[in-house]
């Protein structure tokens, strides 16, 4: 092989290392439909209270439980905690506040 075929040849072998870098560095958001807030426990008193609130977009919401697949431990954690989320509105008949079911969710680092 001469000078210039190696030239060459390093030159691929460069670009395909930065390319698969770029692949499996970054952060993969997109099977996540919100950016959310987690700021902490809902330690009011009273009939419809309990869980955790998160704001998404602006608006607070409170949620109840995290999925059984969730790596995050709400009661370790320090608030607040941003997240990736999947989600929806409660069907639940609870209260007037704006419940959500968390459907999966990961730490946004």
């Amino acid at each position: 092989m001469n000078h210039f075929n190696q030239i060459r040849m390093k030159k691929v072998l460069l670009a395909l290392c930065l390319m698969t870098g770029l692949v499996f560095c970054q952060k993969d958001n997109t099977k996540y439909q919100s950016k959310g807030l987690i700021t902490g426990p809902d330690i009011r008193m009273c009939a419809c209270c309990g869980g955790w609130f998160i704001t998404i977009d602006s608006t607070t919401y409170r949620f109840d439980s995290l999925p059984e697949n969730a790596t995050i431990d709400l009661q370790k954690v320090t608030f607040p905690v941003k997240v990736l989320l999947n989600w929806s509105l409660s069907s639940r008949p609870v209260c007037s506040e704006k419940i959500i079911d968390i459907q999966g969710i990961v730490i946004d680092n």
